[in-house]
């Protein structure tokens, strides 16, 4: 039995270099030293009688066996943290342990989210949060990944998803931009402005805008793409052309002036921001914990007297 237990440790540390991308942030995860981890990993070598990873003075990566041994053991590890935490409820007393992994978009990450989730680590120390800033979609259960943030519309998956909250969108454009190409006021007028597309969307150059019942689909014409929302902000912020962007994102912008909001009195279709995680059998109790805590209201911040 102690046998097989050590092999699942070597196995967790496999894992923890393979998603932190080397055996500092591995050590940094575990809460443990280089030197344990990269034992760790060579005896899991001498074991299976290959070569894991392919080692660099610059980085680590995943050999051909290690992709494989990779893919296939992570979904297991997950259930079997996730019967741990069945029986034990985190651990003892009910409290949550161990490491999150959760990725979302840089935007989010640096806003009222990392606000949220510095609370959510406060009421739970002995958790440890592992916070991955991508403004791409990643493979969760490839990547090691327990919940994703993401906004706008969800793509079909296995995936669950859970919806937190909901966004408008906003068409805007720099001052220095309307004063060079014109103001539009219709929805077809959008076809001649120059566009700036976040490719990260499924149809990032159509656009159906609504009022009063009645509807205007446009395609634009790209003078650049982004993959990023921030990136595609940025280019708008500075005059290159005009862009559907998150309600939430361009607050500031708005409100001191840097950007202006374009046919108000059209709608577009309302996005929303999911928490999106692994469809196992049974969803471990920290990210059962995550979710319902980032569903509840935000309290308003308390005045002092």
């Amino acid at each position: 039995m102690s046998q097989k237990r050590g092999e699942l440790k070597r196995l967790a540390v496999f894992v923890a270099v393979a998603e932190g991308g080397g055996f500092t942030a591995a050590a940094a995860r575990l809460g443990t030293t280089k030197a344990m981890v990269s034992a760790q990993v060579r005896r899991l070598e001498a074991e299976l009688g290959v070569t894991l990873f392919t080692r660099t003075t610059r980085r680590v990566t995943l050999t051909e066996a290690g992709q494989q041994l990779h893919s296939e053991c992570t979904p297991l590890l997950r259930e079997l943290e996730a019967a741990l935490d069945r029986v034990g409820g985190g651990s003892s007393g009910g409290e949550l342990h161990g490491t999150l992994r959760l990725t979302a978009a840089h935007d989010f990450l640096s806003g009222t989210l990392a606000t949220r989730l510095a609370r959510f680590a406060a009421l739970h120390p002995a958790l440890h949060l592992d916070l991955v800033a991508t403004d791409q979609v990643v493979d969760l259960v490839g990547e090691g990944i327990d919940v994703a943030i993401r906004g706008g519309w969800l793509r079909d998956s296995s995936l669950r998803a859970v919806q937190l909250d909901e966004f408008e969108q906003y068409l805007c454009a720099a001052p220095s931009y309307l004063a060079a190409h014109g103001i539009p006021r219709q929805p077809q007028e959008l076809a001649e402005h120059r566009w700036v597309a976040l490719t990260l969307l499924r149809a990032p150059l159509t656009w159906t805008f609504s009022r009063k019942g009645a509807q205007r689909t446009v395609r634009m014409q790209p003078v650049a793409r982004a993959n990023a929302p921030g990136t595609a902000q940025a280019l708008v912020r500075e005059g290159l052309g005009l862009s559907i962007l998150a309600s939430f994102a361009v607050e500031q912008d708005l409100a001191q002036g840097r950007l202006v909001r374009l046919l108000g009195d059209w709608t577009l279709p309302r996005a929303g921001i999911h928490a999106v995680y692994p469809a196992a059998r049974h969803v471990p109790a920290k990210v059962r914990a995550l979710v319902d805590f980032l569903r509840e209201p935000q309290q308003p911040p308390r005045r002092k007297v």
